[in-house]
């Protein structure tokens, strides 16, 4: 039985799980039938999904926890996996629409993963309008993040409907193109984890110098606005940073990608500086309804790619920046100049650090977020920022499962204490999703946030691009669907 251990952040993700954070991700996936499916298709798929007994990693691993010889939590690989618990189907009342999917799909990401299981689950949907079924599938943050899952499940589906019926299930399927090799390992010690951790103090204390600069340079820019650099832990006070509850909400977006590069163009800025002026208006609009908005702008936590100076051109680095939503500008053309700014101030920061000393960085910026998991006191304090937004590239070209057509990904991603709304965003054909998840009491009526995203659209074309709303056909929604104009999820 092979033995991996858990790096220090995944470790966290399980020791700040708690009934009202449950830290796992997930995937929504539209589909829709084949023309020649028979009717019992979805029944044939359960029965072939829960019969289907080879399994590989992540997928066919458990959880264990420390022992005397080596206390440090670890994952072991067992092929022993009850998919009937696994493997789920759920049926709505058809002809079930988009806010009906969004209600269960909130349902079923409130619900913790077992922990002594490979924590993973997939539910079968049916019962949707237009010739639609569903799968969610979701995973604990431990065991493999929501970008590496949704690439796995991309995994078991082709470009090709014939090929698609070819593939094995998603946890057949595994990160590379052959097994992994069945080796028994030692278990990890202490002695292993103490080594780990000294090598990255080891790497830490070499980028000390580059690393008190940056961090300097954000001391500085205290109380000077001049630039537009948005600070960590300068947010302002809201109604999305408090303390969450068990229950969540979940809502989708679906919006054509060529308008929002036709406003990326217009813009002179990029296609996710869009994506956070669409966030930034629709969040304005919502608090304003609510009688919430802050005076001071929101901030967004935003994963980006940033490549280094010292970087030759090939490969890039994660970093994690915080920007601007100019949810305190009315006007939807100076919003969105004001977000390009302060993210352009926010990448160049980081751009000035080696590359060996990006992680570092990250590391240390996000300290004090872990530390209020760790401790609990999460909506207690002031946030770091008031909203994570990611934007995830997907698949550009159709995708079939089983000779159904792929229609959309929406990903549901994690709430935590101080972080009442996740909106995470992925492309795919020519479409970008939203997944706006969040806790059903801090966040009520959530699918006006959806909506409201949509109309942000209209308005930014109306005021970059006025001649847009003549010549623009009605927005494409996934084929199959009921025909409207901002059909989203509650």
């Amino acid at each position: 039985m092979r033995t991996v251990p858990l790096n220090p952040l995944d470790a966290a993700w399980l020791y700040t799980e708690s009934r009202a954070t449950p830290n796992h991700v997930g995937g929504l996936l539209q589909l829709r039938l084949p023309g020649n499916a028979p009717r019992d298709f979805l029944r044939r798929l359960l029965k072939e999904f829960r019969s289907h007994r080879q399994f590989r990693s992540p997928w066919n691993r458990r959880l264990r926890h420390g022992i005397a010889s080596s206390p440090w939590p670890a994952w072991v690989e067992d092929d022993d996996v009850d998919l009937e618990y696994h493997v789920r189907h759920a049926a709505l009342p058809w002809p079930g629409g988009e806010r009906e999917l969004g209600e269960l799909v909130g349902r079923l990401q409130s619900t913790p993963l077992d922990l002594s299981r490979p924590p993973w689950e997939c539910t079968i949907i049916e019962g949707l309008d237009g010739d639609r079924f569903a799968l969610f599938i979701k995973m604990h943050h431990s065991l493999i993040d929501g970008v590496s899952g949704i690439k796995l499940l991309q995994r078991s589906m082709a470009t090709d409907p014939a090929r698609s019926l070819k593939l094995p299930p998603f946890w057949a399927l595994g990160p590379g193109e052959s097994p992994r090799p069945r080796r028994a390992g030692p278990a990890p010690t202490f002695t292993d984890a103490l080594g780990a951790a000294a090598a990255a103090l080891r790497g830490q204390l070499q980028s000390a110098p580059q690393i008190a600069t940056a961090f300097g340079r954000m001391v500085m820019r205290i109380g000077d606005r001049g630039d537009g650099m948005a600070l960590p832990f300068d947010s302002p006070l809201s109604v999305l940073n408090g303390r969450v509850r068990e229950k969540r909400r979940f809502a989708t977006q679906h919006l054509p990608i060529r308008r929002l590069r036709l406003l990326a163009t217009a813009g002179q800025c990029t296609l996710n500086d869009v994506v956070l002026a669409l966030c930034g208006g629709a969040l304005r609009r919502f608090l304003l309804e609510q009688g919430s908005l802050p005076a001071k702008s929101l901030t967004a936590g935003i994963p980006v790619s940033v490549r280094p100076q010292d970087d030759p051109g090939t490969g890039n680095a994660i970093s994690f920046i915080v920007a601007t939503l100019a949810t305190d500008i009315a006007d939807p053309a100076p919003r969105l100049a004001a977000i390009k700014r302060s993210v352009q101030h926010a990448k160049a920061h980081v751009q000035r650090l080696p590359r060996e000393a990006i992680t570092q960085y990250t590391m240390l910026l996000m300290a004090p977020t872990v530390l209020t998991l760790l401790t609990g006191i999460g909506g207690r304090t002031r946030p770091m920022f008031n909203v994570t937004i990611s934007n995830v590239p997907g698949p550009e070209k159709p995708l079939y499962f089983r000779g159904a057509e792929l229609l959309a990904i929406y990903p549901a991603s994690i709430v935590t204490h101080g972080q009442a709304l996740n909106i995470t965003c992925q492309s795919y054909a020519g479409a970008m999703n939203f997944g706006f998840t969040g806790c059903h009491a801090s966040v009520p009526h959530l699918q006006k946030l959806a909506v409201y995203a949509a109309d942000a659209l209209d308005e930014l074309e109306g005021a970059l691009l006025p001649d847009a709303g003549r010549r623009r056909r009605p927005a494409k929604r996934p084929r199959g669907a009921r025909a409207a104009a901002r059909r989203t999820s509650a």
